[in-house]
């Protein structure tokens, strides 16, 4: 019953005969090998958009840096969400691989509204010496909270930040979630909503670890091969990243993972919404499952295995029917027997 995280999953099996198939003989290094042309012309096509830079990186967190570096001054500031992943589970690597560039909160949760963008952005005096510098923003999609920006919302995010002169980033870990939840071509999620950067997850959706960091003007491309390389994220042995990323996207096996995974959660939350004592936070909109059980419900759950998120405690004192935050994540693997057995263990 393993329900912690999709970053605990298994590769999908057309990522790791990829692999197996990448694995023989030479190729050239540091991203020169046909699979990475192969790889830039179908994000290009997904995206449609031919003129766009594509680059890989392994890990989410080198994505969002290398991106925010790419687009932001050392004295600038970074408008992003109380919650989002480059605030509060990066270690301050966005500050790090910025050169100082400060972050700014903007709202209060997971998402954030037109409105609060501006005032967080006025917040800041546009050319006073002794303030930081307006910088990029950060979506992110879907959010930490499992919550989706519809394409409309995107679009009036942009709108604030072009009236500014700043460019969006949009920190994909989930991306593919969130476009199987809403439907939509990826274009119409990023550049035609008015995204200049996104990184586009392949690892918590069936990959070993690799992550697309695109950018929709050119102009950015040298930069961030640069940083890439200064802070050793630039693989010799490439051929893998691209081999992931072209078994993630042949056949579209990364939008058809996503379903199965939102799917997963859908089951999994309507059967909590049965259990005896449980609330959902929010509605489920992608893979992540926030609810409130009771004590009693997760001393049983994890007493037999059960493997999730507790995000309020303690477990082991207080109130048995005191209900306490948990996050609930399926990732494509997870099967409809094991959240049947999950959910008739919460039911006691």
């Amino acid at each position: 019953m393993q329900f912690a995280s999709d970053n605990a999953g298994p590769a999908l099996p057309q990522v790791m005969e990829a692999m197996i198939a990448a694995n023989a003989g030479h190729a050239p290094s540091y991203g020169a090998e046909a699979l990475m042309d192969e790889v830039r012309d179908r994000l290009r096509t997904l995206f449609e958009a031919p003129r766009a830079s594509v680059y890989l990186v392994a890990t989410g967190t080198a994505a969002n840096a290398l991106a925010l570096a790419t687009l932001s001054e050392p004295w600038q500031t970074v408008f992003c969400t109380p919650l989002a992943h480059v605030h509060t589970d990066e270690c301050n690597a966005p500050e790090f691989f910025t050169g100082g560039a400060k972050l700014s909160l903007v709202g209060d949760g997971d998402k954030m509204t037109p409105d609060a963008l501006a005032r967080a952005i006025g917040g800041w005096p546009s050319g006073d010496v002794h303030t930081p510098q307006h910088g990029p923003v950060s979506l992110t999609q879907a959010t930490e909270r499992g919550r989706v920006y519809t394409c409309d919302e995107i679009a009036a995010l942009c709108g604030v930040t072009r009236d500014h002169g700043l460019p969006t980033y949009m920190d994909g870990a989930r991306f593919a979630n969130a476009a199987a939840a809403l439907g939509c071509p990826p274009a119409e999620m990023t550049w035609r909503a008015g995204i200049d950067a996104v990184s586009f997850g392949g690892t918590k959706n069936g990959c070993l670890g690799v992550e697309a960091v695109i950018f929709f003007n050119p102009e950015n491309a040298w930069e961030f091969e640069l940083r890439r390389k200064r802070s050793a994220h630039l693989f010799s042995k490439h051929r893998y990243l691209s081999a992931q990323m072209l078994g993630y996207l042949a056949d579209d096996a990364w939008r058809d993972a996503a379903q199965t995974a939102n799917a997963r959660a859908a089951r999994l939350a309507e059967g909590l919404r049965a259990v005896p004592g449980a609330g959902m936070v929010h509605d489920r909109e992608v893979n992540m499952i926030f609810a409130r059980l009771p004590r009693a419900t997760h001393r049983r759950l994890m007493a037999a295995g059960a493997a999730y998120a507790l995000y309020e405690g303690p477990l082991d004192s207080g109130p048995e029917d005191e209900p306490l935050m948990a996050r609930f994540v399926c990732d494509w693997s997870v099967g409809e027997d094991e959240i049947d057995r999950f959910l008739e263990m919460a039911a006691g």
